[in-house]
């Protein structure tokens, strides 16, 4: 699943620490979630979500198929 957490966290200036403890969940949770090597659960993705003021649609979108 691909995501618009990085241009969202960016763009309030956030590093990745800072949104991870925001959340209650590691860097390293976060860096994944980005990078697309994990999806989280659908609570952390509205808890997410509800971080960016934002619906969890327009942060998530699954991958194109090749």
């Amino acid at each position: 699943m691909r995501s618009r957490i990085r241009e969202l966290r960016e763009n309030r200036g956030w590093s990745q620490a800072q949104l991870a403890e925001r959340l209650e969940v590691s860097r390293q949770t976060v860096n994944a979630i980005e990078t697309g090597k994990y999806d989280p659960s659908l609570p952390l993705a509205f808890r997410i979500a509800a971080e960016f003021d934002a619906t969890i649609e327009s942060i998530f979108f699954p991958e194109a198929s090749a």
